[in-house]
């Protein structure tokens, strides 16, 4: 039997909701003002601010730094995050509990300790405010993100399908292939798409471990925010919150896609 809501807790939901979006939607309203400065209600509506982030050369090398560090941690986390949730799900070895443990500590740890540790070791081996220190750290990050989508995928798979595979001469590595992969493709996707996000918004870690010649749009924005305000910041914040959104939805289809095939 299906009760209908309690009105009251409608609308408190909607308050709270209403309440946690409001000034998201109010950054975005004020990145489309063609004042100076930030101020809401804008007294008018116009794109300076959009046109002024992708004139300025400050702000498109942080985007392109981004997008590199973003897209090769995420290479390099679903590969690693891939291969490490294969061996926890199927593998049988000692002190599993502790290894699951300490590959999913970057979500548990908190982030200002893992940069510290972080960086002590980039430094030593002269990865600190590089792109490839970079990649590597957001790639640690985003590991346990594809290991959890990885290996939810793994453990709904039949593995009649592999064994069946493997009568008929095929090889654990051609089987992974062929039969492995496609299945659990769509956790494959699902981690991709939150280990970009990882990476894309993380700030913390990367002030750690930038320098001059490399920083990442967050760092940039960050900077920009101690000194001025500047409303090429709302727009900024507008593009990174569609673009997560949109990321975010992906992931999500991709988890219900996994689902549906169980």
């Amino acid at each position: 039997m299906n009760r209908k809501p309690n009105p009251v807790l409608v609308v408190f939901v909607a308050g709270i909701g209403v309440f946690l979006i409001a000034p998201t939607l109010i950054v975005i309203v004020m990145s489309f003002s063609t004042q100076s400065s930030l101020s809401f209600p804008p007294p008018d509506y116009g794109l300076e601010w959009y046109r002024n982030f992708f004139e300025n050369t400050r702000w498109t090398d942080a985007l392109w730094t981004s997008v590199r560090v973003g897209l090769g941690a995420t290479v390099l986390a679903v590969v690693i995050g891939t291969l490490t949730a294969l061996g926890i799900v199927r593998g049988r070895f000692p002190l599993k509990g502790v290894v699951l443990a300490m590959v999913m500590s970057p979500m548990i740890v908190p982030i200002v300790i893992v940069a510290i540790g972080l960086y002590i070791v980039f430094v030593n081996w002269h990865l600190q405010g590089t792109l490839v220190g970079l990649i590597v750290a957001h790639a640690t990050l985003g590991i346990p993100l594809v290991v959890v989508n990885v290996a939810a995928s793994l453990q709904t798979l039949d593995r009649n399908l592999e064994m069946a595979a493997q009568n008929l001469g095929a090889g654990p590595l051609r089987t992974f292939q062929r039969v492995t992969l496609p299945l659990i493709l769509p956790g494959v996707i699902a981690g991709a798409f939150f280990a970009f996000i990882v990476s894309w918004d993380e700030v913390v870690v990367t002030i750690f471990l930038s320098s001059t010649h490399v920083r990442t749009l967050p760092v940039v924005m960050w900077t920009v925010v101690r000194s001025q305000v500047d409303p090429t910041i709302a727009a900024l914040a507008t593009m990174l919150s569609l673009l997560t959104v949109a990321l975010v939805s992906g992931g999500l289809l991709a988890r219900h896609v996994a689902r549906r095939r169980r």
